[in-house]
């Protein structure tokens, strides 16, 4: 079996082993892709039967010029890269990975969130150029600090990176509420309260997309 990694580096810098895929195959790595240039990707596609994705578009064209293949798979969570519908008439399954990076997207929000309401970045910087110890109350904030627990975390969108973002929302002490086109009972177990857009927009202190 011929497997070909169009694009890896953003999914393995070299923290992380190839190993799992290695035992399937003959693996080929490249770190890298002009995205914009199909016949990089069919130049390294070319005979492989499985080709490993991440940022290189698989088209029509690529697809066409590339007869061997059995099995495009995704390094994330979106197909947008793919020509699915193409593939799909080609018989050839398109697959992803669907709660890459939940935790750590949703750790990423949280962590803006936090940044928003503290400022923590101004602060530290400031403290450290001696505003608090200079300060003549030995007191010192820039901008108002923003106490979370109470209030109400609007999501706009809950799926599974949702539902994580939800879980550390709920940790903080907040409401969480959501808008999504379904309600997962999972969300709903967490305590997630579903409602409408509009209700979303009126109650949130803070939106998260």
């Amino acid at each position: 079996m011929k497997i070909i990694v169009t694009d890896g580096y953003t999914e393995n810098p070299g923290d992380l082993s190839w190993a799992p895929l290695e035992a399937l195959g003959e693996v080929t790595y490249y770190d890298r892709i002009g995205l914009s240039d199909e016949d990089e990707t069919i130049r390294r596609i070319g005979d492989a039967e499985i080709a490993v994705i991440n940022k290189a578009p698989v088209t029509r064209k690529v697809i066409d010029s590339c007869p061997n293949l059995k099995l495009i798979t995704v390094l994330a969570t979106g197909y947008n890269v793919v020509d699915v519908a193409y593939a799909k008439e080609k018989g050839i399954p398109v697959c992803n990975v669907p709660n890459y990076g939940g935790y750590s997207v949703s750790q990423f929000t949280i962590a803006l969130m936090l940044e928003a309401c503290l400022h923590i970045g101004h602060h530290d910087r400031t403290v450290h150029e001696g505003k608090w110890q200079n300060s003549p109350d030995w007191c010192y904030w820039d901008y108002p600090l923003i106490e979370l627990a109470g209030k109400t975390f609007g999501l706009l969108g809950c799926g599974r990176i949702g539902i994580h973002t939800a879980e550390a929302a709920k940790g903080l002490g907040m409401h969480v509420i959501a808008y999504n086109r379904s309600q997962s009972q999972a969300a709903k177990d967490l305590g997630v309260e579903f409602v409408d857009l509009d209700g979303l927009f009126a109650r949130s202190d803070v939106l998260a997309l």
